[in-house]
């Protein structure tokens, strides 16, 4: 693997200010750190890497994708891209989509028949 960390010790503080404490008041510790969690996140992104193939330097796979989720479910992860366009001019309004075009059968699709034509 090239290189698993993607962040500089200096940008990682100034995006832990955004990110919530680490481990709540309830249920066990956590099992991976926020910059584990965001560092596999930005290299999923980066990639293009499926969730379930990311290095597990990183941590579970799940655990990382589920912290992913609840940044984003609380606005968080909006923040986040709003700190990187200000700090490294990244444009918001570029956005490559990766998609997967599966061809389905022609008889998939559903549509009505045609009648015959009485002739």
């Amino acid at each position: 693997m090239d290189r698993l960390y993607y962040l500089t010790d200096e940008q990682f503080e100034q995006i832990n200010r955004l990110l919530p404490l680490e481990g709540g008041r309830r249920g066990r510790p956590p099992t991976v750190k926020n910059r584990e969690a965001l560092e596999g996140v930005l290299h999923v992104l980066r990639t293009g890497t499926p969730w379930r193939d990311l290095p597990n330097a990183y941590g579970p796979w799940h655990t990382i994708y589920m912290r992913w989720q609840r940044w984003i479910e609380r606005g968080v992860w909006g923040e986040i891209l709003k700190l990187l366009q200000r700090l490294k001019g990244v444009d918001l309004t570029i956005v490559f989509l990766d998609s997967t075009v599966v061809r389905a059968h022609q008889h998939a699709a559903g549509a009505a028949k045609k009648k015959e034509s009485p002739n």
